[in-house]
């Protein structure tokens, strides 16, 4: 298993906007392809205006096939026009688990 966690850093009072679209208009369309949404989350301390979200997947070629179908999917081409101008920075990263984490 490879976990996969994506951050977003969010222009300044638009988090509330940002969780709102995606509740709305893709969450349910976005676990459908991707599968297996271990967490997501937002910051209440520290940095704020972030919000990180995880995704494990059986292997990198599992996670290639779905993030393909992803980008074709007309719902999440049209949840991407809504949020590009609200992301000022997106991270992405690929964690893989040691022998003795719990997930694995």
């Amino acid at each position: 298993m490879i976990i996969e966690m994506r951050t977003y850093i969010l222009k300044p009072a638009t988090l509330k906007k940002f969780l709102n679209i995606y509740n709305n208009d893709i969450r349910e369309t976005h676990v459908s392809i991707l599968g297996n949404q271990i967490g997501f989350f937002y910051t209440e301390f520290g940095e704020l205006n972030k919000v990180i979200h995880l995704y494990g997947y059986d292997s990198y070629k599992d996670r290639e096939k779905r993030r393909e179908i992803l980008s074709k999917n007309k719902e999440f081409i049209s949840y991407l026009d809504k949020v590009k101008d609200i992301i000022l920075h997106m991270k992405n990263e690929v964690l893989i688990p040691t022998e003795f984490s719990k997930i694995r």
